[in-house]
């Protein structure tokens, strides 16, 4: 596979194009990649038997594919086919004077493409490094690898980034400047952030066991 980086503007194809709402619609590159390395949950969809089917999974990505995976029996990941996967952050709710101009401040990626199984043992392997690594930095040289038993019961699709649309809403709400704004009625933004808890250790886990630094400093920290 080539290792030409991919360009910084996204290209606008009949899947990525911008309809509605095109003035929260980005072609930076930067703004997929940040999108992408806020979260690690994504939804994967794509046609099985002739019906839809969208499934949760983690996933990591690399400068040029999103890499996702699951179980050799999961239906969802049989490769090969085309796909969609999104990723969403929300970012707080938008009030506003009138239900009709309600909305969402929200951070949102959609990538298209056909999911390419992984098969290379050692680009399995780095793909479920970056994959484990995305969510949780440092997990991966702290656990134990995955043996040969356990990677033949796992899925890795990879999924070029090439092809993606990005939408971000951020602000607050559009009627201020409206014949609402004289009903006098409270109007703005509900901002929601997520922050990482204290680790709670597993009840079998030995008591003089201590949390890894990695992930202990994640306390407090936000997420997204």
């Amino acid at each position: 596979m080539t290792s030409q980086p991919l360009p910084a503007q996204l290209p606008q194809t009949d899947l990525t194009r911008h309809r509605r709402l095109r003035e929260q619609g980005s072609l930076e590159r930067a703004e997929l990649d940040a999108i992408l390395d806020a979260g690690f949950v994504c939804h994967l969809g794509v046609v099985v038997e002739g019906r839809p089917l969208v499934v949760p999974t983690v996933y990591g990505r690399d400068e040029r594919q999103l890499f996702v995976h699951g179980s050799v029996a999961s239906r969802s990941l049989a490769g090969g086919t085309p796909v969609c996967v999104t990723v969403t952050h929300v970012d707080g709710l938008v009030l506003a004077r009138s239900v009709f101009e309600h909305g969402v401040n929200y951070r949102s990626a959609v990538i298209h493409g056909e999911a390419r199984k992984v098969t290379d043992p050692e680009e399995k392997l780095e793909g479920l490094r970056r994959l484990t690594e995305h969510a949780t930095p440092g997990q991966w040289s702290y656990a134990r690898r995955p043996s040969r038993k356990e990677l033949a019961a796992t899925t890795l699709l990879a999924l070029s980034l090439e092809e993606a649309s990005v939408k971000i809403r951020t602000g607050a709400p559009d009627d201020g400047d409206g014949p609402d704004a004289e009903l006098g009625l409270w109007a703005g933004t509900l901002p929601l952030t997520a922050v990482w808890g204290a680790p709670v250790a597993d009840p079998l886990l030995a008591p003089d066991v201590p949390v890894p630094g990695h992930i202990a400093r994640r306390e407090g920290t936000r997420h997204g």
